[in-house]
């Protein structure tokens, strides 16, 4: 197949390009043994051998460097440029491979054996018909191709030799060099035709996709470009109209907004998303009021602001001591948490609930330890909220939809960490719009509370750094699973002691700004402090007294204005000159020790009070009646001191049919309060025992405790709330269940150094205690 003939010829190592036979190029040589190769060819018969490197970086290749099949061309012409290059100008001849290689002194020569004899045989007709083939092939793509010219598809028709049309259209198309040298290695004819016409079909198909991609290019560069004119008009029309910035102007400052907000990534997604679908809404649309409202919401919360803890446990102390009177178990508690806020740094928020009557401090509290940790302060109010909406918030599909008011005092509190008051905790209702202490359930969970989800927003809302701070006046209307999730501390009130300091170093003090006065214009000695106190003011808190000091005031006010003078004085003397008579009679005790009548100690909403319970006796058969609209705890209670009397009378000295003889009524003044409470057991027993007996009960004794049939004595609630009350009504002698002895340490030490308390464990003792003539009353 080969010719026979061999020749030794220079050889020239091409980088990044080949050579086909026929073709006419210009090369650029600048290697120093290429430059020689290129002087010996032109020194002999101008024949020189080209050949492509297998890798460009080599500067001295090797015979296993070099593809073997190359092309014999003659040097046509040669140009040595400024920069020291020779750029010549070439024709390929034929086809030769690589026999022998050798190293002169100064350029490589090889022995080649040409192929020049295949390339001139004459073409058969599976010859012809595959260079026809190729030819509409080449056609074909010319018209998808922009690369290759139409005069080349006229010059290259013309080629006669299906060999060297393949070459010729083969060096024309956009191949990798590795591709073009596969064809240069195909001496076969019909295998070169066939290789050819697979290449350009597939460049055909790549181009195809090409275009079909930028036509779909060009469609979404078309529909951008439309936008933007349309955008660029809409502004136009609105400069015309007077609106400068339109909703465009609105979406940017909104975009800003948003990345400046410092949002969790899912949230700031979301509201980018309901930007999109903003700007896209018409401003006419009612949606467009809704997603735009959704968007400012997403805006106002907070976070990532917050505010740092002042860690200062004696700075605390005295904001502490400074705003609030007594209180020692709160004040306590709050200072725990900045000691232990101080050693980790990493406390979650504390869910604590001030229980008490009201007017003793509960809210004022509140804002005093936010003033104390330097954190902001919000106060909701829970009272008569029936609605789980109010704490959840309502879904955005209802009109007038708004988050619920946990979001909202967030909103307010401008930080993700401020205290947050949930007043009135206990007044909440539920009714068939939902129960929302069951909402709250989440909001008050440390283990759930960093994930809070409201229905407007949608999106989660960290909720684990808030401190939260309830108050409630009755822990019983809580449920319980609700009350389990936070930490109760219960203020009882204060004493008469408490009450006067009170007044003096906080109510005068902001009365008189509240009127108008200075000190040296009011003064209220400690006497008419006590009197207030005693005679007008009957409460666990310091609600009323503080009313009866601005009353005192205003009365001022009017005598400095109208009278002309420049200071006034109260005391104990002149004190009804300014509130009147005495509302109050300082102290509930009897005057002196009477039949029947024992007094109780009972705990309600508003703090501890005293119940007097009355027995009578009237001609009959027995018939128990109870009056002073009771609940049925203590129907109960009434029921079983009677069985006890009755079964117990002769060792009690009764008559032991008395129940034969006698319809007993037993009653509790004030008939339209309600009373209830399983702590009356041991009053009713003694007042039935001293109306059958006829001995007369101690007026300075005070008792509280339930009873059983078998006369124990069963320990009961409200200890310190009800010995306050004892103390407030001039009581000297208190009665507790033995079971209670541990809570006495709850009492102020100045009420318990004023009362003698005796715990009993049977209802002999107490009667032994309570009643006249008894023989061992020194008990």
């Amino acid at each position: 197949m080969a010719n026979e003939i061999k020749y030794n010829v220079p050889l020239l190592p091409l980088r990044g390009l080949l050579v086909f036979p026929t073709m006419v190029l210009h090369l650029d040589v600048g290697r120093d043994r290429s430059v020689e190769a290129l002087e010996k060819a032109m020194m002999n018969d101008q024949l020189i051998f080209l050949t492509m490197q297998k890798d460009i970086n080599i500067n001295e290749p090797s015979q296993d460097d070099l593809y073997s099949m190359g092309t014999l061309t003659k040097v046509k012409q040669m140009l040595k440029l400024p920069n020291g290059t020779i750029r010549v100008l070439v024709e390929g001849i034929e086809r030769a491979s690589i026999n022998k290689m050798k190293d002169e002194e100064t350029y490589t020569s090889v022995e080649v054996v040409p192929y020049s004899k295949i390339e001139m045989a004459e073409p058969d007709a599976e010859a012809q018909a595959l260079a026809r083939t190729l030819l509409d092939y080449f056609e074909q793509y010319i018209k998808l191709s922009k690369k290759v010219s139409a005069e080349t598809l006229s010059t290259v028709s013309d080629i006669d030799q299906p060999g060297r049309l393949a070459d010729i259209i083969t060096s024309h198309l956009p191949l990798k060099l590795k591709d073009k040298q596969q064809i240069l290695e195909v001496l076969d004819i019909h295998e070169r035709l066939q290789s050819v016409i697979e290449l350009i079909q597939n460049e055909k198909e790549v181009l195809r996709l090409e275009k079909k991609i930028g036509q779909r290019v060009k469609k979404s560069m078309e529909r951008t470009q439309k936008e933007y004119y349309l955008r660029e008009q809409l502004k136009a029309i609105q400069k015309e109209l007077g609106d400068k910035d339109g909703k465009t102007g609105e979406v940017d400052e909104l975009t800003e907004k948003i990345a400046a907000a410092g949002m969790p990534e899912n949230v700031e997604r979301t509201a980018l998303k309901e930007l999109s679908r903003y700007e896209k809404v018409p401003s006419s649309s009612a949606e467009s009021a809704v997603i735009r409202n959704y968007i400012d919401w997403l805006l106002a919360l907070p976070w990532s602001e917050s505010t740092k803890d002042d860690l200062n446990i004696h700075k605390a102390e005295k904001i502490l001591e400074r705003d609030h009177y007594g209180l020692e178990k709160v004040k306590e508690r709050v200072l725990e948490y900045l000691a232990v806020q101080q050693l980790t740094n990493s406390l979650k928020g504390p869910i604590l609930c001030l229980a008490g009557p009201p007017g003793v401090g509960k809210t004022s509290l509140a804002r005093s330890i936010a003033e104390s940790l330097g954190r902001k302060f919000v106060r909701v109010s829970l009272g008569g909220v029936r609605d789980e909406s109010e704490i959840r918030g309502h879904r955005r599909t209802y009109v007038g939809a708004m988050p619920g008011r946990i979001i909202q005092g967030m909103k307010k509190a401008e930080t993700v960490n401020p205290v947050f008051l949930l007043d009135e905790i206990d007044k909440m209702t539920s009714d068939f719009r939902g129960d929302p202490s069951a909402a709250l359930l989440e909001v008050l969970d440390p283990e759930q509370n960093h994930n809070f989800s409201d229905h407007y927003i949608e999106e989660t809302y960290d909720l684990s750094n808030v401190m939260f701070v309830a108050t409630a006046n009755n822990l019983a209307t809580i449920p319980g699973p609700l009350r389990d999730r936070m930490e109760i501390i219960s203020i009882a009130g204060y004493t008469e002691l408490e009450k006067v300091h009170i007044a003096k170093d906080h109510l005068l003090r902001k009365q008189l700004e509240a009127h108008g006065l200075t000190k040296s214009q009011l003064q209220i000695r400690d006497d008419a402090f006590k009197a207030i106190v005693r005679y007008y003011t009957r409460e666990a808190g310091v609600r009323s007294l503080e009313r009866q000091i601005a009353a005192v005031c205003r009365k001022t006010a009017r005598i400095i204005v109208s009278e002309d003078k420049k200071r006034v004085i109260v005391s104990e003397k002149n004190i009804e000159d300014f509130l009147g008579k005495k509302l109050f009679r300082y102290g509930q005790a009897e005057l002196e020790d009477q039949v029947g009548v024992a007094t109780g100690l009972a705990y309600t909403t508003v703090g501890g009070d005293t119940l007097q319970i009355e027995v009578s006796l009237s001609p009959g058969k027995g018939k128990l009646v109870l009056t002073g609209k009771l609940g049925d705890v203590m129907k109960e209670s009434a029921q079983t001191a009677f069985s006890y009397v009755r079964s117990k009378a002769v060792e009690l000295g009764i008559e032991e049919n008395f129940y034969e003889k006698y319809d007993i009524h037993i009653h509790v003044p004030e008939g339209a309060v309600p009373k209830d409470g399983p702590s009356a057991g041991i009053t009713i027993t003694t007042a039935l025992v001293s109306a059958l007996s006829g001995k007369a009960i101690r007026r300075e004794v005070g008792m509280t405790g339930e009873v059983t049939l078998r006369g124990r004595v069963l320990p009961i609630g409200g200890v310190k709330e009800k010995t306050l009350s004892a103390h407030r009504a001039g009581l000297r002698t208190i009665i507790l269940p033995k079971d209670n002895e541990k809570d006495i340490d709850d009492i102020p030490k100045s009420v318990r150094e004023e009362l003698s308390f005796h715990l009993v464990s049977h209802v002999d003792e107490v009667l032994d205690i309570a009643l006249v003539g008894e023989s061992n009353e020194s008990k």
